[in-house]
């Protein structure tokens, strides 16, 4: 077990990179706990991120599927938008794990993000999106997100046959906990709140 790098009342940023080691998002997370291999971090509804779109000023799925790995991307000013999230991430595991709260704090789902892990820094985690996602229900029913994308994403180069394979695994690996109700799909810290004393996160300047 390695030191914990951060404590509770911290803000880290997770950076989302890309394979050619460019960063395409930064999401500010409240340091929720960190045990030094796993972070539990917030992030509120409507804090201000640094978002991504297309170079040409289009969504990403605004883009015809053959098009959204292929046209190039830049940053952008954003905000987390509609639900709150609090999200586990752990260094050596190919996912992190969202819980999503309504406005009123209620509930509604988890998300699990397929990820290619890339360690963490000082300043926070580094992951590359796998595209590829589960999402669960409450009561385990599950299901695959973005098949599709996933395998244009690998004839794209924007992520390898074995990477997206290693990703699968981690799919089939979550599914299995969903469907046995194992943690993190047991009903841990789905009547999480947030420390009201705590403000949103922030983001540091000049990241665009």
């Amino acid at each position: 077990m390695r030191d914990p790098l951060w404590t509770p009342g911290d803000t880290v940023v997770e950076r989302f990179l890309r394979p050619d080691g460019s960063i395409g998002q930064h999401h500010p997370l409240r340091v929720i706990a960190d045990d030094g291999t796993v972070l539990l971090g917030w992030l509120p509804a409507d804090t201000p991120i640094v978002g991504s779109r297309l170079a040409d000023g289009r969504l990403f799925r605004e883009a015809p599927l053959e098009e959204r790995f292929r046209v190039p991307r830049v940053r952008v000013a954003d905000f987390w938008r509609d639900t709150s999230t609090l999200r586990r991430i752990a260094d050596d595991e190919w996912s992190s794990v969202w819980w999503f709260f309504d406005a009123d704090g209620h509930f509604l789902n988890w998300y699990v993000n397929l990820e290619v892990p890339l360690g963490r820094t000082p300043s926070g985690p580094d992951r590359i999106d796998g595209i590829l996602d589960v999402a669960v229900e409450p009561g385990g029913r599950w299901q695959w997100k973005d098949e599709d994308e996933a395998e244009e994403a690998v004839l794209a180069g924007r992520i390898t046959a074995g990477q997206l394979e290693r990703l699968r695994a981690e799919g089939e690996r979550i599914g299995a906990l969903a469907d046995a109700g194992r943690f993190p799909f047991d009903g841990t810290w789905t009547d999480f709140r947030p420390d009201p004393g705590w403000p949103a996160p922030g983001l540091p300047d000049g990241l665009l």
